[in-house]
């Protein structure tokens, strides 16, 4: 069994649409979002899978969610049957924290063999080793300080460099001021990551946010060599579930 994220009571967040951040951003995509996370950013525009009431951990909206409204559990051949209605070869699973389900996400994967699966992870929770032989692209994004989690649970060493390792993986960096870039930079020499696998991204939840912070964040790219990535689908369809 695998528990989804809802957008709307019972109904399950799968959807089609366009990858709207990193390097498939664009791609016309089958997205499954999954339900429970292990971290608590500040300024996670998806706290209704994981700030359920009773949940006090930090968010900026200080809202509770009621977990039969917004969680859906479904068996993997029930999953898997919604997305192969969608269409499409590129399945890009995301959360939540998707790798906390990774068995269970696995056997999902399995009875979709033709698809091409990209996996969303805050790259704190190692892979299952049925689960990784699927999966063709890894989009890690670690957190930095100013997502409001402790380092040691945010950026453990071990797994770091595992990803930093791994080819199939992306670093994707929300950055919220400049002051940001110091963290990446230690993060990627410390790990030796190649500039060209690093993504920056502005943190934001609508487009002029992301357009006011894009100038800067450009400009950081240029001169580190790392890649920008947008938010298409905020700009494409605002802050809203299914999209």
């Amino acid at each position: 069994m695998l528990t989804l994220a809802a957008t709307t009571p019972g109904e399950p967040e799968i959807f089609a649409s366009l990858q709207g951040e990193g390097l498939s951003s664009g791609c016309p995509s089958v997205f499954v979002r999954l339900s429970r996370c292990n971290l608590a950013c500040l300024w996670c525009d998806t706290a209704y899978t994981w700030r359920f009431t009773g949940d006090n951990r930090p968010h900026r909206d200080e809202q509770a969610y009621d977990r039969a409204a917004n969680q859906v559990t479904l068996s993997e051949e029930d999953v898997a049957a919604r997305i192969a209605a969608l269409g499409g070869d590129r399945l890009v699973v995301t959360g939540g924290e998707p790798l906390l389900q990774g068995p269970a996400l696995a056997r999902m994967i399995a009875l979709l063999p033709a698809m091409h699966v990209e996996v969303e992870t805050n790259g704190t929770v190692p892979p299952s080793d049925a689960l990784d032989r699927l999966v063709g692209q890894y989009n890690v994004s670690p957190k930095l300080a100013h997502s409001g989690n402790p380092a040691e649970l945010a950026l453990p060493p071990e797994r770091l460099a595992h990803w930093a390792a791994e080819p199939r993986a992306w670093f994707k960096f929300v950055v919220a001021r400049p002051e940001d870039l110091a963290e990446v930079l230690a993060l990627q020499a410390s790990h030796a990551i190649a500039p060209d696998r690093i993504f920056l991204m502005a943190e934001g939840r609508d487009s002029a946010t992301l357009r006011s912070r894009a100038p800067w964040l450009a400009e950081m790219c240029q001169e580190h060599g790392f890649r920008y990535t947008d938010r298409l689908h905020i700009h494409l369809y605002g802050d809203t579930r299914g999209t």
